[in-house]
């Protein structure tokens, strides 16, 4: 026993017990700083034994496969209304009031059931000759879609319980960084065929060089269905056709594609293949961090479905299983010869576990390929004509 304790006379432990605390533990042979150190102790352990029951209630919140680690597997919508880059005039501004993004939303939302409620003439004439002049939303001047074919996402994005006001959040203005002087013409010449505006005339042929639609390999790669109309690595909302099916095992991860039908295959603790065999999804290596997979992509080929990359781009992704079911997705592009520095994206993928993903029928031998380039020579044909001497054309 302490001999304190046993000596104490009992005069002495009554004069601490109505006396001061510090009187008390002198009485009693037990210093101020070995309390203090001890409440110390104590409060650490009680901290770690909080976090630590947190923590293992987190994890069981969370569905895990058969080895222990987060199942990504399901269906996730994509879309979103949250822009890639922030509008120049928000600055730094990184987060939107929640009335702000309230009203947004509500306008979005109003002003989308107008459009679908209106209804088509079916009994309308055929476009004019030369088209209707409408260009924007791939319709070519002769009609395209409509809002029934567009979605998007139906609202802005929220971190946290926060708005973005962009999905880019490094370089801290939300914006891409500058990019490389050349990317304005390269990106001229792959995509001519959609830059195109359609007057009904060959007007190509006043052009030297080759011509948007000379043949199959000359249309935009998008155009042929051989790339994603949006971007794929990193997964970034498009127009239409945002839905995800993601298939785990313990030594592959799949992501379908509802967008073109890309199948891309993720390699779990594997390791990249040779550099000259380059795809145009890239060569996805993945591993776990904990609970986040972490997947780095790279051997592109020099034109892939992020607008502007080349075959030195490379993608590091991060996929966090959230306790609502829903994917935390973080990306970082680097591309040397394109931006002058690497640039990062986050949102969230929405889990919609009664969606199905439909086959989208977009494939490289499609029929309207074949159309486009006989409609193609036609109009040569016919420009020609009006160019030469006999037609009263120019020399």
């Amino acid at each position: 026993m302490n001999s304190h304790l046993s000596t104490a006379e009992p005069e002495q432990r009554q004069r601490s017990c109505n006396g001061s605390i510090h009187n008390t533990v002198i009485d009693y042979g037990i210093s101020p700083y070995s309390l203090g150190k001890t409440m110390s102790i104590f409060r650490q352990f009680f901290v770690l034994l909080v976090t630590a029951a947190l923590s293992l209630s987190a994890a069981a919140d969370v569905k895990r496969t058969s080895s222990g680690k987060p199942d990504l597997s399901g269906v996730y919508d994509t879309g979103i209304l949250t822009p890639t880059q922030r509008p120049e005039w928000l600055g730094e501004t990184e987060y939107l009031y929640p009335w702000v993004a309230d009203v947004l939303n509500w306008g979005f939302r109003v002003a989308s059931e107008w459009a679908i409620s209106y209804e088509s003439d079916p009994d309308r004439e055929a476009p004019p000759a030369g088209g209707d002049g409408n260009n924007t939303g791939g319709a070519g001047g002769v009609g395209g879609y409509n809002l029934f074919y567009i979605d998007p996402g139906s609202s802005l994005g929220k971190i946290n319980g926060k708005v973005p006001t962009s999905i880019i959040y490094d370089p801290p203005d939300g914006r891409y960084p500058p990019t490389r002087p050349d990317l304005a013409e390269r990106m001229r010449v792959v995509y001519q065929s959609f830059r195109h505006e359609n007057t009904g005339r060959a007007t190509w042929l006043d052009d030297d060089g080759p011509g948007p639609f000379d043949g199959p390999e000359s249309l935009a790669p998008s155009e042929r269905c051989l790339i994603s109309f949006g971007s794929t690595v990193p997964t970034i909302s498009s127009l239409y056709n945002n839905y995800k099916r993601v298939v785990q095992t313990d030594t592959h991860v799949m992501i379908l594609q509802e967008m073109v039908h890309d199948a891309r295959i993720i390699r779990i603790d594997s390791e990249h293949t040779p550099e000259e065999n380059r795809k145009w999804l890239g060569d996805s290596i993945g591993h776990w961090e904990g609970d986040v997979l972490v997947v780095e992509t790279r051997g592109f080929r020099k034109i892939s479905g992020l607008p502007g990359a080349d075959e030195n781009l490379q993608v590091v992704e991060r996929f966090s299983r959230m306790e609502d079911g829903n994917l935390y997705y973080d990306f970082t592009v680097s591309d040397e010869t394109v931006w002058n520095a690497p640039w990062s994206g986050r949102y969230v993928w929405q889990s919609t576990p009664d969606s199905r993903v439909y086959e989208y029928a977009c494939h490289e031998a499609n029929y309207a390929m074949g159309n486009i380039l006989r409609g193609a020579r036609l109009l040569e044909r016919e420009y020609q004509g009006t160019q030469s001497p006999a037609a009263g054309g120019a020399n």
